[in-house]
């Protein structure tokens, strides 16, 4: 087989990197076109002239796939931040940004599709217990969709797994102020969206046991990296992966989110390759994974994520949720409804009407 070099000749960093002429060469029929789908994780940005992704291209994304994609949760991207005034309220600027967009897909000008139906923002925890300022003015600025935060813990020493344009500092979750700050969002009703990579795993389990009150969604499958220190040693790595997800999963306060197939933090060539993956190659390349996934959390706490556009580096969003669909072909019509819709509306309080066949007219 040979690879391309598509990819590695652009300024921008591979993971947001998208080249719709590759994407192109790579067609395929929809899969179960009826079947009700609500994204729970996806991003939306101005970072010119690397990526651009906001509601036109969402809604392209999801008009062109021919999913059944009912509702969408925005998961936070640092995007749209504040440029003046207390940069302890800055954060806020993203959620007002993104309440706007749920606002306009609401109003049902741009289609059936609830974008932004929910909101998953980020405030800085290691403020401590006075973030609860902040969170309760996010909620203000947003009452019907604020659904809680993320701030990324993915650290790791070596650069060639972490990814992030701002790292976090490393023990994170460990972090005192973090810890008094986590203990304002149970009160609020707001949940918790945690990035980390596999080696941080134990220290979510400390922190779901800490505070057993807090809904706590696990990210891109617990972040399993097959690069740098761990590419030697795959198959160690995804034992140590699968032995902290079961035990995670011990946590009933815990969900996971299954997702994160096109980042190359798993080691995969797809990026590389003359032609985009099928959703059959991404679906057996995937399927170990996703089947500890759901094995240690059953369907009802587990939810297919699209992590667009950041997996659009690798896939289109018609392949994508073909490979989900491949993934569940076998499970049952109500642990199919959980894992496509279900969990989403119930982990982030969404609308019952969204994990519902739209009405048929005529």
């Amino acid at each position: 087989m040979t690879t391309s070099t598509h990819h590695s000749l652009r300024g921008a960093p591979p993971h947001h990197f998208v080249d719709e002429a590759w994407l192109a060469l790579r067609g395929e029929d929809v899969l179960e076109p009826d079947v009700p789908i609500v994204d729970p994780h996806h991003h939306l940005w101005d970072r010119r002239p690397h990526s651009l992704y906001l509601l036109p291209e969402l809604l392209k994304d999801i008009n062109d796939s021919g999913h059944h994609v009912r509702g969408t949760v925005f998961a936070e991207c640092t995007s749209m931040y504040r440029a003046d005034g207390d940069p302890r309220l800055a954060c806020i600027g993203q959620v007002e940004f993104v309440n706007g967009i749920g606002a306009m897909s609401a109003s049902g000008v741009y289609g059936a599709v609830r974008a932004c139906a929910g909101i998953v923002g980020k405030v800085d925890l290691t403020e401590g217990a006075s973030v609860v300022e902040v969170l309760q003015e996010c909620i203000r600025r947003a009452p019907d969709r604020f659904r809680g935060i993320r701030q990324m813990a993915a650290w790791d020493a070596s650069p060639q797994v972490s990814s992030l344009v701002r790292p976090p500092p490393p023990n994170l979750l460990e972090h005192p102020g973090f810890r008094a700050g986590f203990a304002q969002l149970a009160p609020l009703g707001l949940s918790f969206d945690a990035w980390v990579y596999h080696p941080q795993l134990g220290q979510l389990i400390a922190l779901a046991d800490e505070f057993p009150a807090t809904s706590i969604i696990l990210n891109h499958m617990g972040g399993r990296a097959a690069l740098g220190p761990y590419a030697a040693r795959r198959e160690e790595v995804f034992q140590e992966w699968r032995q902290s997800m079961r035990e995670l999963a011990r946590r009933p306060n815990v969900t996971v989110k299954l997702g994160g197939i096109g980042m190359r933090l798993g080691g995969f060539d797809f990026h590389d390759r003359d032609l985009p993956p099928t959703s059959r190659e991404l679906a057996q390349a995937w399927r170990p994974s996703f089947e500890t996934c759901v094995e240690a959390f059953g369907p009802e706490r587990s939810m297919f994520e699209s992590n667009f556009p950041v997996d659009k580096s690798a896939c289109t969003y018609r392949v994508m949720w073909n490979t989900f669909k491949r993934l569940a072909q076998d499970y049952s019509a109500s642990e199919k409804a959980s894992l496509f819709a279900g969990t989403a509306v119930r982990v982030y309080r969404l609308p019952q009407a969204l994990a519902q066949p739209a009405a048929k007219t005529g």
